[in-house]
């Protein structure tokens, strides 16, 4: 597990405690994330930590290589993911109002370790995008069919939605053809 001591940031004579370590995923952030990610290939954490009383900050860097299920087919898609979070470390109860008001979320340490392992695993998930496609689906725009069933873009749902048939308007237009029907066969 990555984690790093609170105090140890805390009374460091040095500004900035750097970081720049491969990490490994645990077997829990693969039950965690069961159905978001099937593969790991490399995790890259680069940053740092210093102390701002009475937190301890960390700016992290984060370049991972993933295996994600497309959201369309389930298809594996390989993804690369580049991104930063903030984070503040207290070893203090902070009062919940606190914590909703932050701007940079505030994580309560045990036994004086900043848990890095967990805080990597969760941004992973969290910077997941909703849709991801296969080349080939994002390329020639494939949705899944099976049979007697499709998936359609939102796009062909509401223009169905424009050329389709109110029923109880269908009736109406079946009901004032027929009026007008017996009106000329009355007529001859």
């Amino acid at each position: 597990m990555l984690s790093i001591n609170f105090s140890q940031i805390k009374n460091s004579n040095e500004v900035l405690t750097k970081i720049d370590q491969e990490v490994q995923m645990r077997p829990e952030f693969f039950d965690r994330s069961k159905n978001l990610v099937d593969q790991v290939k490399k995790v890259q954490l680069t940053g740092s930590l210093f102390y701002n009383e009475p937190y301890v900050t960390g700016d992290f860097h984060v370049k991972a290589s993933l295996v994600v299920p497309s959201s369309r087919s389930l298809e594996p898609v390989d993804y690369q993911q580049d991104f930063r979070f903030t984070e503040n470390y207290t070893d203090e109860e902070v009062p919940k109002e606190k914590i909703d008001e932050s701007e940079i979320p505030i994580v309560k340490v045990e036994d004086d370790l900043i848990d890095l392992q967990t805080a990597v695993e969760d941004n992973i998930i969290l910077n997941i995008p909703i849709t991801i496609l296969t080349p080939e689906e994002e390329k020639e725009d494939i949705y899944p069919q099976g049979n007697g069933w499709s998936v359609i873009s939102k796009s062909d749902y509401v223009q169905g939605k424009k050329n389709q048939v109110n029923p109880a308007f269908a009736k109406l237009k079946s009901l004032l053809e027929q009026d007008e029907h017996d009106k000329n066969n009355k007529q001859k």
